[in-house]
């Protein structure tokens, strides 16, 4: 049946601020949904309060409303547009549902005459009420966990004393596990019952009986309204149930399940999948699997909406399975459909898999002091990371290259964990660095059998864990000199890098490289196509792996590229890799706004990233995609086969910045700002100088190396005193110390964690207000984009602040100082893009704090604000193509727009809540306001004060 003629508007709702379970795969689903009605010639109104988000630009949707995620917003947006048919709820996470159920609940979808479509909500209420949703399975005959319903406390004690430990409690109605933990001791159990039930909207949990060591299993399902469903992937989680999917290492496709139990499995999630309700959409849903040979399954639980593992599903198979769930919400049979990649088969189609991906969550556990850093129900990552290979063990390596934790990989680059407690410890109580300490415990000699005794790692992956240690010590007994073509072959289709096989033969990572090109080892590029090659696929989606030659008949010896080269301009974006604190989805808009304006300019556009989440990673953002780490030697090949005009690398945030100097001395041209004038902006020496020639004050500063040198500069700059280390983002390690024994504490630790960095001592202007400015320079002309100040005093990091655009209270001699300030610096650092710089006020000077010729966490805000394309401009100006001067700027904001930070902290209990110079949120929102006599403002600006006090 093709579309429903009668869905002619429809309401998307978007998923708000990121936070710990919600992150930006939402951004990616959205994107794609509302990409998808459009091609059908459906009218599309979105709500949305990210500003950071693709999802949330004004050529996105027909109206795009950037409103807080209320159900006061839904009615306004309604009343604006009598004309929406029908809402779309699924493509914006558990808020989006949840607004969707309240919205129900209040009758304003029947109130004004609204469908609601991709989901059924008796279909939510029976998943999310855990009591409700074992019912149904017990009656559909599908297996359970032990477990029974407690909407009290003492319930929860009867029923735990009926059940023993160890025992899972998971609420109800809520997000990323939120609630949910694992109790091993009586003794804990109080405390995680009360606060299971106190995070639940309905206090109540769910209590089961907890199944050791038993495996876990998701499938991703989608179902069209004639009832046809096809499974797209199957994702095998490495780690035994217990820890969160969300913050377990997850493999595609399943390894360790025989084709008996597979076959079970899928009949098992089609029959849950039916029975929850009769609705057209994407599906997700949960297993566990006894390790025994008998392979008992039972139900987790079931998602009935996309998810972040079909984010990750969509990029591990190239099925884009939000954008077929849009149609599918329409009314579309899905062999109605094209598959996307093939264009030559149809979405009734599932995806065959050639190649094996792995995805490693990315913490950030230092952001949060005091945090509990084991794993468990509740997820506690903020972004992930995807790496493709021919094997486990490679797509496991390029998955390691790419978290960005100063790690080459899995071992062999001297950072092993050595002490023989902590690795046992890490491994009995689930830590972030897991992947790595299996690898050291082999390393150390601990028995396979011990490790799979400890961690109930299914004994296959450990297996391989151990044929990567073996190779490891096999080639450690050779040198460069020695080293044989098939074992040096071998380490780099395991994934080993050149960093790492240096390390084993004692060697430089460039006599690595250069024995591979004289032995011909070389990387050779693959399609993902869906169908392992048994159609043609016509999209440019590729990742690396290496191949043996094969020989022909007449003698020719060479291994298969797919990945053809054309004769046209091409333009590298470097992406910016897995979420992070202080690099958030902010600089993905940034890349997907670059990747857009090159390809305006007639460039073919190439995007490099290993974000499985994002909108930048979609197939068909950039002319082509290659899905490999943002890591040195992944990047350099690509350049060599693709042979670029240049690199854009100041949309990528510190990953790609940092790979500005080594682009440089390979002689790489990066397109905009030089890697000179962007050091030049990171060496305080040299920057301070810069800043003296052009008379623009700063604060007193020095730089140290050691705690002596840094007590006897705090004799002359006097206390307090801002302690931050060279080359961070985010504020990582910055710090404020009022008296010598902080700071020696301070600079101590801060060594010890980043040996070798110089760390900048800054006078601390107390009391000084903070602003911020972004510009756009060609090298000759600057355009302010944006000032904003922040409500918050100088000393809490811009990226924690509330702040208002245009500033409210800065006098005309402030805000010209800040306009000179701005245009001196932009041109003094060469600037040719973006730069954003940051500012203290105080008695009527401005100080400046720091310059980044880059693209910054601000602009997308600034764009959404005024309605302005300014990435896309700064993009042209990188490439040469424009000059400031060739645009109209014609900027549109009536009030003023406030960015909102939004924090994670209820993921972690006892964590130190208090903002300071190093970032701790993990989000933000844009509200817009009339004046600023508005409430919000108001009560923003009465909480400064608490900041202020010494």
């Amino acid at each position: 049946m093709p579309k429903n003629p009668k869905l002619k508007s429809i309401l998307i709702i978007g998923s708000g601020p990121i936070v710990i379970g919600q992150a930006c795969e939402f951004d990616y689903s959205g994107t794609q949904a509302l990409r998808s009605l459009r091609e059908d010639g459906i009218e599309t109104v979105l709500i949305n309060s990210n500003p950071a988000t693709i999802m949330t630009d004004p050529s996105m949707a027909d109206h795009v409303y950037l409103l807080p995620l209320t159900t006061k917003s839904l009615i306004q947006i309604l009343k604006e547009h009598p004309q929406i048919d029908a809402v779309l709820p699924t493509m914006g996470g558990q808020t989006a549902l949840n607004l969707c159920i309240e919205a129900d609940e209040k009758g304003i979808w029947k109130d004004f005459d609204v469908e609601i479509i991709g989901v059924d909500i008796d279909a939510i209420n029976i998943t999310e009420d855990r009591e409700q949703f074992r019912e149904l399975m017990l009656k559909i005959g599908i297996p359970m966990a032990p477990q029974a319903t407690a909407t009290s406390f003492l319930k929860g004690k009867e029923i735990a004393q009926e059940f023993g430990f160890p025992l899972i409690i998971r609420a109800s109605f809520t997000l990323g596990g939120a609630g949910a933990s694992f109790v091993y001791r009586e003794e804990d159990f109080d405390e995680l019952l009360t606060r299971g039930l106190e995070i639940s909207p309905i206090h109540e949990v769910m209590i089961d009986k907890a199944l050791i060591g038993w495996k876990e299993y998701e499938l991703e399902l989608l179902r069209d309204s004639n009832d046809n469903v096809v499974i797209i992937c199957s994702i095998e989680n490495m780690d035994p149930i217990g820890i969160h999917t969300g913050d377990s290492i997850t493999v595609a496709p399943a390894m360790t399940l025989s084709d008996k139990t597979f076959q079970k499995m899928r009949d098992m999630a089609i029959h849950m999948m039916r029975s929850i309700g009769d609705f057209a959409g994407g599906c997700n849903v949960q297993f566990a699997i006894s390790p025994d040979e008998k392979e008992d399954i039972i139900a987790i639980e079931i998602n009935p909406r996309v998810s972040r593992s079909s984010a990750l599903a969509s990029k591990a198979t190239g099925y884009p399975i939000a954008k077929i769930a849009a149609k599918l919400a329409l009314g579309y049979h899905l062999d109605e459909l094209n598959n996307q990649i093939t264009k030559s088969t149809s979405a009734l189609f599932e995806p065959t898999l050639d190649y094996v991906i792995v995805k490693i969550p990315r913490w950030n556990f230092d952001k949060f002091e005091g945090s509990d850093r084991t794993l468990g129900l509740q997820m506690k990552s903020v972004g992930e990371v995807m790496g493709i290979g021919r094997s486990f063990q490679e797509a496991l390596h390029k998955a390691t290259q790419s978290l960005e934790i100063k790690r080459n990989g899995l071992g062999a680059d001297g950072k092993e964990n050595k002490n023989y407690e902590q690795i046992i410890e890490k491994l009995t109580y689930a830590s972030w660095d897991r992947v790595f300490i299996i690898y050291d415990a082999i390393e150390m000699g601990i028995p396979l059998s011990r490790i799979h005794e400890i961690t109930k790692i299914d004994m296959w992956f450990l297996k391989q864990y151990e044929e990567l240690h073996m190779l490891k010590n096999e080639i450690s007994t050779f040198t460069i000199d020695t080293i044989e073509k098939d074992l040096l072959l071998e380490a780099k289709q395991k994934g080993y890098g050149d960093r790492q096989i240096a390390h084993m033969l004692g060697c430089l990572e460039s006599q690595v490289y250069s024995k591979r090109e004289e032995l011909g080892v070389n990387r050779v590029y693959k399609l993902v196509d869906t169908c392992a090659a048994e159609f043609e696929a016509k999209t440019p989606y590729y990742y690396s792996t290496f191949e043996s030659d094969m020989e022909t008949a007449d003698g020719k010896r060479y291994a298969d590229n797919e990945s053809i080269v054309t004769d046209k301009k091409k333009v590298i974006v470097l992406g910016s890799g897995p979420n992070r604190i202080g690099q958030g989805i902010e600089f993905d808009y940034c890349c997907v706004h670059g990747v857009l304006a090159a390809a305006e300019c007639g460039y073919e556009t190439i995007m490099i990233n290993c974000n499985p989440e994002t909108v930048s990673t979609d197939f068909d953002t950039a002319d082509k995609l290659y899905f490999e780490p943002v890591f040195w030697e992944h990047i350099y090949d690509i350049i060599k086969h693709e042979k670029p005009e240049g690199v854009i690398v100041q949309l990528g945030g510190q990953t790609a910045l940092k790979l500005a100097e080594k682009l440089t001395k390979y002689g790489i041209k990066i397109l905009g700002t030089s890697f000179e004038a962007l050091d030049l902006a990171e060496d305080r020496g040299l920057f301070s100088n810069m800043l003296k020639e052009n008379n623009i004050p700063y604060p007193e500063f020095d730089i140290a190396t050691t705690a002596d040198e840094a007590s006897a500069i705090a004799d002359v700059l006097d206390f307090p005193i801002l302690v931050r280390p060279s080359y961070v983002l985010g504020g990582q390690g910055m710090k404020i110390v009022i008296n010598k024994e902080e700071l020696e504490k301070h600079v101590v630790d801060l060594l010890s964690r980043m040996p070798g960095n110089q760390l900048l001592l800054d006078h601390y202007l107390d009391g000084a207000i903070e602003a911020e400015a972004d510009a756009i320079c060609d090298g000759e002309d600057v355009y302010i984009i944006g000032i904003m100040e922040h409500i918050e005093p100088c000393g809490i990091h811009s990226g924690d602040s509330n702040s208002l655009l245009p500033p409210f209270n800065l006098g005309d001699l402030v805000m010209q100082q800040i306009k000179d300030h701005t245009k001196k610096i932009a041109l003094a650092l060469n600037t040719v893009g973006l730069i954003n710089i940051q500012f203290a006020v105080k008695d009527d000077v401005v100080y400046i704090i720091e310059a980044n010729p880059r693209a910054s966490r601000t602009v997308p805000f600034i764009a959404k604000a005024y309605g302005e394309p300014y990435v896309n401009y700064a993009t042209k100006v990188m490439l040469g193509e424009k000059k400031v001067k060739d645009f109209v700027f014609n900027p549109k904001l009536e009030g003023y727009a406030i960015k909102q930070p939004v924090f994670s902290f209820n993921k972690f209990h006892n964590v130190n809540k208090k903002l300071g110079p190093e970032m701790k949120s993990t989000g933000e929102s844009i509200l817009f306001i009339d004046s600023l006599k508005d409430d919000a403002f108001y009560d923003l600006y009465s909480r400064r004060k608490m900041y202020l006090s010494k």
